[in-house]
């Protein structure tokens, strides 16, 4: 899948994992792209359950957020909603 996004677009099917399901932006951008915890975690260089606890943070620090959205290819925007 492309993980070229447009700055600010975010396709439905992650909004519905947000709304339908009660998840984050960032777990549901994660599934979106079919990737799993230890696949980010690794791209960022953290440990799975490091990685687990940022996707659950009501409000992740901006660093942490601009590597993970550099991780999935999109903007930090995109994470925040």
């Amino acid at each position: 899948m492309n993980a070229n996004f447009t700055l600010g677009t975010i396709p439905n099917a992650v909004v519905g994992k947000r709304i339908m399901d009660d998840k984050s932006l960032m777990q549901a951008w994660r599934e979106y792209l079919a990737m799993t915890q230890v696949e980010v975690a690794q791209r960022i260089g953290v440990t799975q359950a490091a990685y687990t606890q940022m996707e659950t943070a009501k409000r992740p620090r901006k660093a942490k957020l601009q590597k993970v959205a550099l991780a999935l290819g999109v903007s930090a925007e995109q994470l925040l909603g």
